[in-house]
């Protein structure tokens, strides 16, 4: 007979029980689910998209920023992924980031977690919890076939906004000292560019900011009032009425691996978004981001040499937050930790990207003072809380200051919280101990990095 719970006055299907659900499939939970289900346990990624990959594949962030610390095991299986779906990673571009095209990753961590035996459900968006004396027993997920039910028996965060966390109880917190968030992005890709009439145009007028004068990759870049070479041609379309001036705030462009004649944007900025937890200000702020690509591919056909015959390859299908709810765990990861390169008892993965501030109402802010091989940990106590018993969280959620969060967002590192959390949820079912207890120094014991 099928089974279903209770909930609100009605009885809800539930779809199944597992030993570990994670809410979110992006890099973090991506890695949380191929951990968790190569040490056994059986796992369900639960995702309101229908591709893995969160932010890098949805949104169109690539590539993922370059690191030094050394990286845990799942860092390298989805790089080797990347080449055997024939990905030129790093080779040729010498960035020292990790390059992918989105639709390339999420094939990647799809193929990886699906061989360790993890199911998915996509298509799925959190609603609510059932929690019991601090233990999560059920996720409330809305489906296509309406309100389901899913059980677990230990939970991971992933979802970026700690969507699990505050519907389970947990404390929260968001934004500066005056409550605004980091700036966020929706991202586009046009085809059918002449990349080398490009190049030759821009490194014609004496860029110093692109450094790429031959090979298939190339970058470029224009923010507004800083002295880029390319800023009188913005400025010419903005007094044609083409641009408005709040697109020159932001314009970076850069081609991708096994995709000629394409280029990725990271822009527009949607500087009006200061608080990235409204669901109102959010939807706003994509249409005012879709209206933005627009007038930039409007202007870059009209005026851009080498995109005369360009067009619209796609648009982000999510807003890329950098930051938005972090949790308030029993450890708050903080800038002073950033600078005294911290070391921890419980250091379950590391991190060496700079304090990456875009501000919406200060403009950026770096903090940099790292040699490469140098970096700070991340304890396991900042990525759980006294609230909830069996939930961990990873990602750009965890505990940490709103400076200190512009450093562990990146990919890489959060691809290393994941795997720790994925291990923890396999040590947590094989001690029976709740995953808000487990000790984060035998966590940490047993972890390897590789250069």
């Amino acid at each position: 007979m099928k089974q279903t719970i209770p909930y609100a006055g009605r009885e809800l299907p539930l779809l199944g029980q597992w030993d570990t659900v994670v809410v979110g499939g992006g890099s973090a939970g991506a890695s949380a689910g191929i951990s968790s289900a190569r040490s056994g346990c059986s796992t369900l990624i639960v995702d309101k998209n229908i591709r893995l990959g969160g932010t890098a594949t949805n949104a169109l962030v690539s590539p993922m920023m370059k690191s030094f610390t050394g990286h845990r095991e799942n860092f390298f299986d989805i790089e080797q992924q990347l080449h055997r779906q024939g990905v030129t990673t790093r080779d040729e571009i010498g960035t020292k980031m990790l390059w992918f095209t989105p639709e390339a990753l999420a094939e990647a961590l799809e193929t990886l977690y699906v061989a360790a035996g993890g199911q998915i459900l996509y298509d799925a968006a959190l609603s609510d919890c059932i929690v019991q004396d601090g233990t999560i027993q059920y996720l409330i997920v809305t489906t296509v076939q309406g309100l389901c039910a899913v059980g677990g028996r230990q939970f991971v965060d992933t979802s970026g906004d700690a969507v699990l966390a505050r519907a389970a109880g947990a404390v929260t917190s968001h934004g500066d000292d005056n409550g605004n968030d980091q700036m966020s992005s929706l991202r586009f890709e046009m085809g059918g560019i002449d990349v080398e009439r490009y190049r030759a145009y821009v490194m014609g007028l004496h860029d110093t900011y692109s450094v790429f004068p031959h090979g298939y990759f190339y970058e470029s870049a224009m923010v507004g009032g800083r002295g880029f070479v390319l800023e009188p041609l913005f400025q010419k379309a903005v007094a044609d009425k083409v641009l408005q001036p709040e697109d020159l705030r932001y314009f970076q462009n850069f081609s991708l691996p096994g995709k000629p004649g394409c280029m990725s944007f990271n822009c527009p900025h949607l500087a009006q978004l200061t608080d990235n937890t409204g669901a109102l200000a959010r939807a706003g702020a994509i249409v005012q981001g879709h209206a933005m690509i627009h007038r930039l591919v409007a202007f870059l056909q009209q005026y851009m040499p080498g995109f005369e015959h360009a067009y619209l390859l796609q648009e982000a299908s999510m807003l890329g937050i950098r930051e938005s709810w972090r949790l308030v765990g029993k450890y708050v990861l903080t800038e002073a930790d950033y600078t005294n390169k911290a070391r921890f008892a419980d250091g379950v993965a590391r991190g060496d990207w700079y304090i990456d501030v875009h501000s919406a109402t200060k403009g950026l802010f770096h903090q940099n003072t790292y040699q490469d091989g140098e970096y700070y940990e991340i304890p396991y106590r900042s990525m759980v809380c006294d609230e909830v018993k069996n939930m961990v969280v990873a990602g750009r959620c965890i505990s940490a200051t709103f400076l200190m969060q512009a450093s562990v967002r990146i990919i890489p590192t959060c691809i290393d919280m994941g795997q720790a959390a994925g291990e923890a949820c396999a040590a947590a079912l094989a001690g029976g101990v709740p995953l808000n207890a487990i000790d984060g120094a035998g966590l940490r014991a047993n972890m390897q990095y590789r250069g």
